[in-house]
């Protein structure tokens, strides 16, 4: 399983984020990622420095071998909570989908 990581310009990427990122994707997606090609992490912050409330957007899509993509978004306040919320909702929506898959063999 792939991850891949994608941040807009008021969101700094660097070794350190993308360490933080792929453990949360990796650690949270570790019963998919034999059904897994890739994880895309896209992390925006929707007001920049303006700031406010739940305002760092982490959109997530997996591609399941054979299936159509599947995206999750999750708001939050902080790049770390938005990427650990997006990664909880990925899980349940692969739980389901490939759970879905599994039961037609």
């Amino acid at each position: 399983m792939k991850i891949q990581i994608n941040t807009d310009s008021s969101v700094k990427g660097d070794e350190r984020l993308d360490e933080i990122v792929e453990g949360l994707v990796a650690e949270r997606l570790h019963r998919f990622r034999a059904d897994l090609t890739r994880v895309e992490v896209h992390i925006r912050d929707e007001n920049a420095e303006k700031g406010g409330p739940d305002d760092t957007r982490c959109m997530m899509e997996a591609r399941p071998k054979g299936l159509g993509p599947v995206a999750v978004t999750h708001h939050a306040s902080n790049v770390e909570d938005s990427v650990s919320g997006a990664a909880q909702k990925l899980w349940r929506a692969l739980d389901s989908t490939l759970g879905k898959k599994n039961q037609h063999r």
